[in-house]
């Protein structure tokens, strides 16, 4: 079987009425969180750092304390492990890597569950908000 690795980060930013959350629409047509494939010898943290960058044009800063791990079968004979971190953006304003990611939303914490395609990304999402 094999196996695959992708990291990422939930990805959020202080607004005056309150946290709003980055979620993704993904080109595919389902909504995410932010995250990709590790490449070559990088930490998780710097395969997340790379992959928002990519995607949202956003440079973050990752909070300590805070790792989820999801796993699922993306097809068949594979696994894969998905790690999230938790960063705070430096601003709102991203340029969406349109090759990947449709649109990128900034969304309230009950927004986000809403919109979310996946139970785990939902649960991780959760876990993220519980920790700030």
């Amino acid at each position: 079987m094999t196996q695959e690795k992708s990291c990422g980060a939930v990805v959020w930013y202080r607004q005056e009425d309150g946290i709003r959350y980055l979620v993704e629409h993904m080109a595919q047509g389902h909504y995410s969180l932010c995250k990709g494939h590790v490449e070559g010898s990088e930490t998780e943290r710097e395969t997340a750092a790379r992959e928002i960058l990519e995607e949202t044009g956003l440079r973050v800063r990752f909070l300590d304390g805070f790792r989820e791990t999801i796993s699922y079968s993306p097809r068949p004979d594979c696994m894969k492990e998905v790690v999230f971190f938790l960063a705070e953006a430096g601003g709102a304003e991203t340029t969406a890597q349109l090759s990947e990611v449709h649109e990128i939303l900034w969304l309230s914490l009950d927004k986000a569950l809403s919109v979310l395609t996946y139970e785990d990304d939902r649960r991780v999402l959760l876990a993220a908000a519980q920790k700030l």
